[in-house]
Parts: structure tokens; C-alpha cells; sequence
């Protein structure tokens, strides 16, 4: 499977926040090539401000594999994840992180000084899908304007 078949998943995940009304960030964790959780944006369905997509597929993936450390996982997510999940993704050690459309507004380079945050043995891919994602993004705050 490639990175782009994984990035779909994790923008239809993406299309479900948008129809909810969530600003439409989509996750999913894949090990062995096999997709062991999902999550979308839920910070309005939850009133919970860390019910990010990331954290809701890091959680999943957790009880799914009943550790708290994910080393053989990759996450793809289809923005640049925050400072908070950035924090998370470090101290759940996942072995890579594939992300599609940069946050210039609120990823977590914005907070780092271009210093990973992130566990020193995690690999990061950027610009996986990033215009569809980003693009999926801009149509979601465009339509509340």
C-alpha cells in the first residue's frame, strides 16, 4: 500500500468532521499495513479543545493494541499536526508520522523554531495530498464566512 492509499483514508475521516461541522482534520494509525483506528475533529461534538483527530486515532490505537507506546505505527493525518498533538505523537514514540497540508497558522513549527518535537527515532513525511487536504480545509472556512 502506498502513502497516498492510507491518505484517502484519513481524508474521508476528514470528510465526516466536515459534514459535522468540525473543522475537517482526519487521522488514521496503520500498522502491519492494516488500519487500527480512525479519528476526526470532535472539539464541538465533545466541547473538548485536545478532541483532535490525532488524539482520537493515538487513543483508539492505544486500546487497540493495548500499549502506550506505538514504535511500529504511522499515523497519517491530513494537516500538520498542533503543538499539543506534536507533544502526543512524541511520547506515544509512533514510528512515523505522515501529514498532508502544512498549518501555517497553528502547526506546530509554529512553536518550535523548526526543532522536531517529535520522538528523535520518528520519521516525518510532509505533503502527502496536501492540496487535497488543504483544499478541503479552505472549501470548510470559506463556508462560514
Amino acid at each position: 500500500m502506498t502513502h497516498e492509499h492510507y491518505m484517502k483514508a484519513a481524508l474521508r475521516e476528514a470528510e465526516k468532521a466536515y459534514e459535522e461541522g468540525e473543522v475537517p482534520v482526519g487521522a488514521i494509525v496503520v500498522v502491519n499495513n492494516r488500519i487500527i483506528s480512525r479519528g476526526y475533529n470532535m472539539v464541538e461534538k465533545l466541547k473538548d479543545p485536545t478532541a483532535h483527530a490525532e488524539m482520537i486515532a493515538l487513543t483508539a490505537a492505544f486500546n487497540s493494541l493495548g500499549a502506550k507506546y506505538i514504535p511500529e505505527a504511522v499515523l497519517y493525518v491530513t494537516v500538520e499536526p498542533c503543538l499539543m498533538c506534536a507533544g502526543a505523537l512524541h511520547w506515544s514514540k509512533v514510528g512515523t508520522i505522515v501529514w498532508g497540508a502544512a498549518d501555517l497558522k497553528n502547526g506546530h513549527h509554529v512553536y518550535t523554531d523548526e526543532r522536531n518535537p517529535f520522538h528523535p527515532k520518528t520519521q516525518v513525511i510532509s505533503g502527502i495530498m496536501g492540496d487535497e487536504a488543504a483544499e478541503l480545509m479552505k472549501a470548510f472556512f470559506r463556508a462560514r464566512r
